[in-house]
């Protein structure tokens, strides 16, 4: 009994000291995560390659089908692998499973202000060039900190990125 007490305060004591060692050594960064299939990180965006995809409650066809996505180009957050399935989510945080070849790795943005400004140069005071309404999927061509150029039918300009979702605060894409 007194050794298993003498072990348990000698853990105890190695704990309070490692604690104390790691207050003072600086701390990493936390390392990425990446998927288990494609070695890619997670969670990423892709966006939908066809006009209609089963998002299903597991990762098989036999798996309940929870939703249906009937918009190419949609934008999706992949935030699991697991062999020829990606479990996603749209901007409103619902999804599913995926097959992956529904999956395409184009990357474009949800528009989630009405009456959003496509401007000309990527400037609060740049002249308007369109008009977006809320919903509209749009190609990311590229992204700075506060801005990203994107294309719809044709149209390219800059969009404020805080209206946009499908991309990460402070990603940068060129």
């Amino acid at each position: 009994m007194r050794a298993a007490l003498r072990i348990i305060a000698v853990a105890a004591g190695a704990a309070l000291c490692g604690s104390a060692l790691a207050q003072d050594a600086p701390t990493a960064a936390p390392a990425q995560v990446v998927g288990t299939e494609t070695g890619l990180p997670l969670p990423r965006y892709v966006s939908l390659k066809t006009s209609r995809a089963r998002a299903r409650r597991g990762p098989s066809e036999t798996h309940r089908v929870d939703w249906v996505y009937t918009r190419r180009d949609l934008p999706l957050r992949v935030t699991g692998e697991f062999e020829h399935w990606r479990r996603v989510e749209d901007s409103e945080g619902e999804g599913g499973w995926i097959n992956y070849a529904l999956l395409s790795g184009v990357r474009t943005v949800l528009v989630q202000q009405d009456m959003t400004p496509m401007r000309a140069r990527p400037a609060p005071n740049a002249p308007e060039l369109a008009y977006l309404e809320a919903g509209v999927v749009a190609r990311i061509m590229e992204c700075d900190p506060s801005w990203c150029r994107v294309s719809i039918d044709g149209t390219r300009g800059w969009v404020d990125r805080s209206v946009l979702w499908g991309v990460d605060p402070g990603e940068v894409l060129n």
